[in-house]
């Protein structure tokens, strides 16, 4: 078809051979164009992904940031990928979720949710589960390495011990979930170092007369490991030095109420 001149009319005759060599070398430069700026996209997302990468490292990710799940190339455009790359977790996790009915065994009353060993998968089950603080008073969640069952009674749990954080009731609709968020990511971040092997996973109780989390250790006896995730855990969480958790043994905790139960580290 004639292409129209900037006056409207149109461009006929003895030019057509010279236009249509004009009209190749403009496609060309369009093409060339197009390769440049998608060769250019591709650079970007590779140094993008590349940056995620070196960030993740060899050891398990530590941090929210690394946790997020890195960016997916969303358009058509380039050549079509094999399929998302996963960033796998040093441990699979299990996620628990308890609520309280008293005309049932307390075994009856814990649910397993899901289980999971990847960045991706963690962000894909925190998105589709109800908030903490929108939870019923009476019910919990449990985050245990995979084959911890979230009791005293576990083998792994028995000898062991929580750090407590225990919450004012105002607190539960401004701090509980960023405070469970922290605690999750500590944990499949590994945050703890080599003592990180010492945490057998996380609990949060959502009760009306003010809201717990705490993380399980499984030997309390490992003054220096408990110590160090103590320290750890109080800095991730963002607590003021003037605040002071709690480290208690099941053993002691199991013959009395929460109440009466001593510390026998603190942070």
């Amino acid at each position: 078809m004639p292409e129209s001149d900037d006056s409207g009319g149109q461009i006929q005759g003895v030019n057509g051979s010279r236009e249509k060599q004009g009209d190749t070398t403009v496609h060309a430069r369009e093409a060339k164009g197009g390769i440049r700026k998608w060769e250019k996209k591709e650079k970007e997302e590779e140094e993008e992904e590349a940056a995620v990468e070196a960030s993740m490292g060899e050891a398990a990710p530590s941090s929210p940031r690394a946790l997020r799940s890195p960016s997916r190339k969303a358009s058509g455009e380039g050549p079509a990928e094999a399929g998302p790359e996963l960033h796998p977790l040093q441990n699979r996790w299990a996620l628990w979720f308890f609520k309280n009915d008293r005309s049932r065994a307390w075994q009856d009353n814990l649910h397993l949710v899901t289980k999971f060993d990847t960045v991706e998968d963690f962000w894909a089950m925190y998105s589709h589960i109800q908030l903490a603080s929108n939870l019923s008073s009476g019910c919990d969640y449990a985050l245990f390495k995979d084959g911890i069952q979230p009791m005293w009674e576990d083998s792994r749990n028995k000898r062991g011990g929580r750090w407590l954080v225990s919450l004012a009731k105002q607190q539960r609709h401004s701090e509980l979930d960023r405070l469970w968020l922290e605690t999750l990511l500590c944990l499949i971040g590994e945050s703890f170092e080599e003592h990180s092997r010492e945490v057998c996973g996380a609990v949060v109780n959502v009760r009306t007369k003010g809201d717990k989390i705490a993380v399980w250790t499984r030997e309390a006896e490992n003054q220096a490991g408990v110590l160090h995730i103590g320290r750890v855990y109080k800095e991730r969480l963002g607590l003021s030095a003037k605040t002071i958790i709690g480290y208690q043994a099941h053993a002691d905790t199991a013959t009395k109420s929460n109440s009466l139960a001593k510390n026998k580290f603190v942070v």
